[in-house]
């Protein structure tokens, strides 16, 4: 290719030029829990109803959900289904770990889910990582 802008024929050096900035479409954060009892983590039904109460903390519309227990001593895989997006979690029970994933757009409020499941989980140590998207 000749290089011209707008067509891309390998990695871009430089600055992109592209469409005006605006504001995110939404927020997601990744969250990472350590230290959860590990009999909670195995508990799909808890974790459903923990996730759903988030969703709605958060000012979210809940669409349905989705929950998998791997089986004795295994760990759960779910996710809550929103207008506005999804949270989702994969624990691991035998590491009194679980990984969350909450992604929002509109006025819904992402934080008050986390804060609603940090007080419901009571993780030892959290660590988040908030991304604007869009």
């Amino acid at each position: 290719m000749s290089g011209q802008q707008g067509q891309a024929s390998g990695p871009v050096s430089g600055p992109v030029s592209g469409p005006a900035p605006h504001a995110a479409r939404g927020r997601h954060l990744l969250a990472d829990f350590h230290g959860v009892a590990a009999a909670l983590l195995g508990d799909a039904a808890a974790l459903e109803r923990e996730l759903v109460e988030a969703a709605r903390a958060a000012g979210a519309r809940v669409l349905g959900a989705h929950f998998h227990h791997f089986g004795a001593g295994a760990g759960v895989t779910g996710v809550v289904m929103l207008s506005e997006s999804h949270i989702s979690i994969h624990s691991w029970p035998e590491h009194l770990y679980a990984a969350l994933d909450i992604f929002m757009c509109g006025a819904a409020r992402p934080e008050l889910a986390l804060r609603r499941l940090r007080a419901a989980l009571a993780p030892a140590s959290v660590r988040v990582h908030d991304v604007a998207r869009g």
